[in-house]
């Protein structure tokens, strides 16, 4: 008898891109066999990446696979809330959304809202098929505001995009300053840059309210009060000026506005800021004598700024002032020099391409601000909002749990008279309030192209497997949804890989990207070294003539806070709400193994504050303000500073002890430019727990 022995199955190595919102946009490695993947790595040959990914995107397979992963269209069987659902087919889900959407927009098609975010950055995933359906509809537009928008206005109106240096460049600086950012967690690859600079002699300092996980690995950390960025830019300004550690040549040639911003600086002597930090004037003074010693000496200085520090009412002043630090000592000559929060600009996407605006054909829908879904939700029909809304199509987010203010966001989503469809991969605290869930890919199933906002590589995701179950990518949903209101036109019909190719047209070389999964652009080494700004001026604009003509000061100041510390007694402590280390904004909270490693919320406090209300490390305790109440467990921690706590997020809501996240407290009102968020303009008061109430 002839046996025949079972051949091994082939693995073979898929080149694909993390679809996540982080500035280190990781090159990723498929390991797949019999059509399973079975690993995902960092991809060795990418430069930044070098092989290397976090803990959260190296569990992808996890994820992906996830026993709880929805992989059929669900319908609402239960009160909006309740996560009561049953299973459809494609055919009767589609066919009933088309219909619904239609006889609204046969109505008033501004009463359509879509809503979406960075659940994946991806050019084709994100915004593109999307967008041309949302055109086409006439469906009020989205004002995606909710991360990055007073930074990246603040740097618009001071070098002109949203640029800087080039990351790899940091591994040669002389001194780095880490100011709002926690990289060893959230920038890893940028980390790796800074700890080379470090090992080659570079000083460190970090600029944060929280001791993090960074701090810690530098020289000096400097832990101001939350919103208080610009007030410190301006007196280091002082200093600098004081103690003339400027590049003379470098102010009179490439910058606009010097004499104004140097007649502000000088009334902001390090004893003004330091009362208003809450620091010391010799750490002012000795943070002064660290960037100006770079000038002194020849020597490069780099600023990493991240978004932690934009999200308060003053985030677009602060970043324009710490943007405008490296044009004082000619930072910029030097290719280790300068400033970095965005790289995402210099990016030459066809945006229009991907999008077609044409199809709006002369209209103009009203625009909604995300940050403020929770109140335009509860909002009526009125002259100067518009049409109340009565559709809401969410994808790539999950806004009541990361939307400011909760308690109205939940109130807005469980209205019965507002027709709900949300594109997930989970049953989030969103996909409970909707009235059909449909199944969408994950990133290892799908094509996308994406760009950076932390290096300035574009990269290629081509998909590892086939979709699981009935899942289907968001471009393809939203392309059978057009084909369904009836929507002809060609560009309906574009693929997913012909969307990539459309998504940098010439600029980028599409067979470099199928080759190697990324290519790097072509970009200065030091940018600004002589001027060229992508300003109206050419110059680093100090004063903005395109604000000053909108209203605004076009000279940037400290703004203090909607809620500045030390302004209430009803609510004496300042609260900012970092991400949770095993977390990606509200990713990853149902991987087991992550969650498990992150415990459960948390609000970490300085043993003073804690001693002074009875709490100890594992109570349960309750943190509040006129918003709302939020309950999660004490660390007694001197990751804290005094008068601060940190609010670990973002927990889905309904993993927390009462049923809220920390967004319960978060207020919607907006940043000074931008018209973001102010997620760490918050005022509270924590007290213990007790079964019955608060002690």
């Amino acid at each position: 008898m002839q046996h025949t022995a079972t051949q091994p199955q082939a693995l073979s190595q898929i080149r694909g891109v993390c679809p996540h919102d982080c500035p280190d946009t990781c090159a990723l490695l498929t390991t797949v066999k019999g059509g399973i993947a079975i690993k995902v790595q960092g991809n060795p040959a990418h430069p930044h990446t070098a092989g290397s990914l976090c803990t959260k995107v190296s569990r992808y397979a996890e994820r992906t696979y996830h026993p709880e992963r929805i992989l059929h269209p669900l319908k609402r069987t239960g009160a909006k809330g309740s996560g009561q659902f049953e299973r459809v087919s494609w055919d009767t889900a589609l066919s009933d959304i088309a219909a619904r959407l239609g006889a609204i927009a046969a109505r008033e098609p501004q009463a359509i809202l879509p809503y979406s975010y960075a659940g994946t950055m991806g050019l084709v995933q994100g915004e593109s098929m999307a967008a041309r359906f949302f055109n086409k509809l006439g469906a009020s537009q989205l004002e995606r505001t909710i991360c990055a928008a007073a930074g990246g206005q603040g740097l618009v109106h001071t070098l002109g995009d949203k640029v800087g240096m080039r990351v790899e460049f940091f591994a040669e600086a002389k001194l780095i300053l880490i100011w709002g950012s926690n990289p060893v967690t959230s920038n890893l690859h940028f980390w790796r840059y800074a700890a080379q600079a470090k090992r080659d002699g570079a000083r460190l300092i970090c600029i944060d309210p929280r001791k993090s996980e960074t701090a810690d690995k530098c020289h000096a950390h400097i832990a101001l009060l939350p919103g208080t960025d610009g007030a410190l830019a301006l007196s280091l300004m002082h200093e600098l000026i004081q103690n003339d550690w400027l590049d003379h040549d470098y102010l009179a040639r490439h910058t606009l506005g010097w004499e104004l911003l140097c007649e502000r600086a000088l009334q902001w002597p390090p004893e003004r800021a330091a009362a208003i930090c809450s620091i010391s004037p010799e750490q002012i003074r000795a943070l002064a004598r660290d960037y100006g010693g770079c000038a002194r000496n020849g020597q490069a200085a780099a600023i990493r700024m991240n978004y932690g520090l934009q999200r308060v009412h003053g985030g677009g002043n602060a970043v324009r002032l710490i943007a405008s630090l490296p044009a004082l000592i000619g930072a910029w000559r030097h290719r280790a020099g300068g400033v970095l929060l965005s790289s995402s600009g210099a990016f030459p996407v066809q945006r229009a391409t991907l999008q077609r605006p044409d199809l709006l054909a002369g209209r103009t829908p009203r625009s909604i601000n995300m940050v403020t879904i929770g109140d335009d939700l509860l909002r009526r029909s009125s002259p100067g909002f518009g049409p109340a809304i009565e559709a809401l199509i969410v994808y790539n987010s999950n806004p009541v749990a990361v939307a400011p203010e909760s308690a109205k966001v939940v109130e807005g989503f469980a209205r019965e008279d507002v027709f709900t469809v949300v594109l997930e991969h989970f049953q989030t605290d969103t996909a409970d309030h909707a009235d059909y869930i449909l199944p969408a890919t994950t990133q290892l199933e799908h094509w996308d192209v994406h760009s950076s906002y932390g290096h300035t590589d574009a990269l290629l995701n081509r998909p590892a497997i086939a979709p699981l179950g009935e899942a289907k990518p968001n471009a393809q949903i939203f392309r059978e949804l057009a084909a369904r209101m009836g929507f002809d036109e060609p560009c309906f019909a574009d693929s997913d890989e012909t969307l990539c190719r459309q998504a940098y047209g010439d600029a980028v070389s599409f067979d470099t990207l199928l080759a190697n999964g990324f290519a790097t652009l072509d970009t200065p080494e030091a940018p600004f070294a002589q001027g060229n700004f992508p300003t109206p001026s050419g110059k680093c604009e100090f004063f903005s003539a395109r604000l000053a003509a909108q209203g605004f000061d076009g000279l940037p100041d400290h703004v203090p806070n909607h809620e500045a510390a030390h302004s209430s007694s009803a609510y004496p402590l300042a609260m900012i709400s970092p991400p949770a280390r095993n977390f990606l904004n509200s990713s990853f909270v149902n991987v087991k193994s992550l969650r498990d490693s992150e415990g459960e919320p948390l609000l970490e406090m300085h043993p003073l504050d804690a001693a002074a209300r009875g709490i100890a490390s594992g109570d349960v305790v309750r943190v509040f303000n006129d918003r709302g109440n939020y309950q999660c467990r004490a660390r007694i921690s001197a990751r804290a500073r005094p008068g601060v706590v940190n609010g670990l997020g973002v927990w889905w809501r309904k993993l927390g002890l009462n049923g809220s996240n920390v967004n319960q407290l978060t207020s919607q009102k907006l940043t000074d430019l931008g018209h973001g968020p102010t997620f760490y303009d918050c005022l509270v008061q924590v007290a213990r727990y007790a079964e019955g109430g608060a002690a």
